[in-house]
């Protein structure tokens, strides 16, 4: 039975209105350790474990997107697996898993929406998720959402998230309604998310239409998502690097899901293409080899094997790699573990990725 002060927290998050968004039923408890908080230590060095990819999303919304098609899309969300309030059941499960602390973001569904429906979506999204953060202070943080269909809107709403509301950063989709976000167009709200020092998190956007490959990723293996996440994940970060993105906001702190899709998997091609096919490589001069840009960018943890985590740290470093859960997808079991039981590891690497990175990219205490 909850006490007094869970009571109270439970009814907060529920006046919040912000609900945890998944694709699939998180497990009933938290690794069958209900009630105990997992602390996590690394060299009898007890760490603070940041996960920066998970779910959240705001029913309330409904009303505002109603009979447009936007509203289906933001029912995906909410509905089947998606649906409790953001509260104990959600602290218990980061206990068990030995997430201290989580920074939600909502995926975006209003790309498609007018100046004003865009802007009433995201100030009544923001100012719940920063409710949620005050009725669980120190637990969960979130990024702010944007209208980045508008970019100039799009620079007012991160800067009053960051500044006002508290948040930590920006939420962002892997490309806006078919446009690739290395479009000079979307450059005041990366100059802005530069000047903030804001962490921008990346995560795919309706992939298999925007990628183009729909139709090939029918058919059984849930290929839309498997294929067509990191696909469009990797699709996005190249034209950042290509068009020359990363070189016009070098400071630019941007985070990729999944591990930043294909990308680092294959990074060494993009060194020998514009070698090749000269012909076909008419952008910007880039200051750098492609694959070095994958030391200016960050990555999460949702790669499933020691193997995957060992070969992303070897291109990317360790310095550039933090946890993920994809909450509450049940796609990561032992988030942690993943990362304490890599051999690969150095301590330092392991505190860097499980929480140490995060904290300086999201300015919390360590």
């Amino acid at each position: 039975m909850p006490n007094r002060r869970e009571f109270l927290r439970h009814a907060a998050a529920a006046s919040a209105g912000v609900f945890c968004a998944a694709c699939g039923l998180r497990r009933a408890t938290a690794q069958g350790t209900a009630g105990k908080r997992r602390e996590v230590t690394v060299g009898g060095q007890r760490i603070k474990t940041i996960d920066v990819h998970c779910h959240c999303a705001v029913p309330d919304v409904l009303d505002l997107v109603k009979g447009t098609a936007m509203e289906k899309a933001l029912r995906q969300q909410l509905t089947g697996s998606l649906g409790f309030p953001v509260g104990p059941e959600r602290i218990a499960h980061m206990d068990g898993d030995g997430i201290d602390v989580q920074a939600m973001s909502i995926n975006a569904y209003w790309y498609g929406a007018d100046r004003d429906l865009a802007r009433r979506i995201v100030d009544m999204q923001n100012e719940k998720l920063a409710k949620m953060c005050a009725a669980f202070p120190g637990r969960v943080t979130a990024f702010a959402t944007v209208a980045l269909q508008f970019p100039e809107i799009a620079a007012e709403q991160l800067e009053r998230g960051v500044k006002e509301l508290g948040l930590c950063g920006a939420a962002i989709g892997g490309s806006v309604e078919g446009e690739e976000l290395s479009s000079r167009k979307f450059d005041p709200f990366w100059a802005k998310a530069e000047a903030l020092q804001a962490l921008v998190f990346i995560h795919p956007q309706t992939a298999p239409e925007s990628t183009g490959v729909a139709k090939r990723v029918e058919g059984s293996g849930a290929l839309g998502n498997v294929i067509g996440n990191p696909l469009e994940t990797t699709i996005a970060l190249s034209h950042l690097i290509f068009e020359g993105t990363l070189d016009r906001f070098p400071s630019l702190k941007i985070c990729a899901a999944h591990g930043g899709g294909y990308l680092p998997s294959y990074a060494a091609r993009m060194d020998h293409g514009c070698s090749v096919f000269p012909n076909q490589c008419k952008g910007p001069t880039l200051k750098k080899q492609p694959s070095e840009y994958l030391k200016q960018l960050y990555f999460d943890s949702i790669v499933f094997t020691p193997e995957g985590l060992r070969h992303l740290v070897a291109e990317c470093g360790a310095s550039q790699v933090v946890i993920g859960t994809d909450y509450a997808v049940p796609w990561v079991n032992d988030p942690v573990d993943l990362i304490l039981n890599t051999p690969t590891l150095s301590d330092a690497d392991r505190i860097a990725i499980l929480g140490g990175t995060a904290a300086k990219l999201l300015r919390m205490a360590t």
